[in-house]
């Protein structure tokens, strides 16, 4: 009977140390979902443009930086993608990270993972800042079909001649099926037109300081470049760089 009471209270002292506490005192054990990618904030820095956070998440210490707003130290964040960035240099507040995560989005419930969490490649993300490497992961909508006159590009030539294409400014029209904003000062948007190029790529990706929203139809100003490389493992075939967007027009039911 003592033995049995023994081990009653050492399974209780081993559940009770089990729970896992924020720094509110509230209980996050059974809370997180299976694969959710959350941290909880240790410091935080504001910059002009981005709030610089040193979180902890599985146990490990590590800096992120998301979008300017306000976060207190102790808030428990879930966040979907995660950009690597080695040796980052902020001007805004003078300081470099040997090793910084660029975070598009953060909430304090949880969002809808497809991602790894940070530490841990990001594969096939598409346009989301995303490794591009032969053909795009990103879903295709099959709806899209625009009608384009004779002197507009296609999606699909861009990819065929984009040797042709390279270095140079042009203009193309698509409808928005993803974006990721304010991301490393950017915003990455993803556009579709019915076409596909002969290797199945059918989603450009956009770089640009404007906005613009999923299922908004936008002709888009840009300079194409190849094979671009934004390290750790991120790397485009084909990206439109620093576009300016010319138009919008109303959006589209996809």
């Amino acid at each position: 009977m003592n033995m049995l009471r023994v081990f009653g209270v050492v399974m209780l002292v081993v559940l009770i140390s089990s729970c896992v506490r924020n720094k509110s005192g509230v209980p996050v054990q059974n809370e997180v979902p299976a694969n959710a990618n959350v941290f909880e904030v240790n410091e935080v820095i504001q910059g002009d443009s981005y709030t610089y956070l040193n979180v902890k998440e599985n146990m490990a210490e590590r800096w992120v930086a998301v979008s300017k707003q306000d976060i207190d130290a102790g808030e428990v964040y879930y966040y979907d993608n995660a950009l690597e960035m080695k040796n980052f240099h902020s001007k805004e507040i003078d300081r470099t990270f040997d090793v910084i995560y660029f975070v598009s989005e953060i909430s304090k419930t949880p969002l809808a993972q497809a991602q790894s969490p940070m530490g841990g490649m990001m594969p096939g993300m598409g346009g989301d800042m995303a490794a591009h490497s032969g053909r795009v992961s990103t879903e295709e909508h099959s709806e899209i079909a625009l009608e384009k006159k004779a002197n507009e590009i296609t999606i699909a030539q861009i990819f065929d001649k984009r040797t042709d294409y390279s270095g140079k400014e042009i203009e193309i029209r698509g409808v928005v099926v993803k974006i990721n904003k304010s991301v490393m000062g950017k915003n990455w948007i993803h556009i579709q037109d019915g076409t596909s190029g002969s290797d199945g790529n059918y989603d450009l990706t956009i770089t640009s300081q404007d906005v613009a929203e999923v299922n908004d139809e936008v002709t888009f100003k840009g300079k194409i470049t190849l094979e671009k490389d934004f390290g750790a493992g991120y790397f485009y075939d084909v990206i439109m760089e620093d576009a300016t967007l010319l138009s919008t027009s109303s959006t589209v039911n996809l």
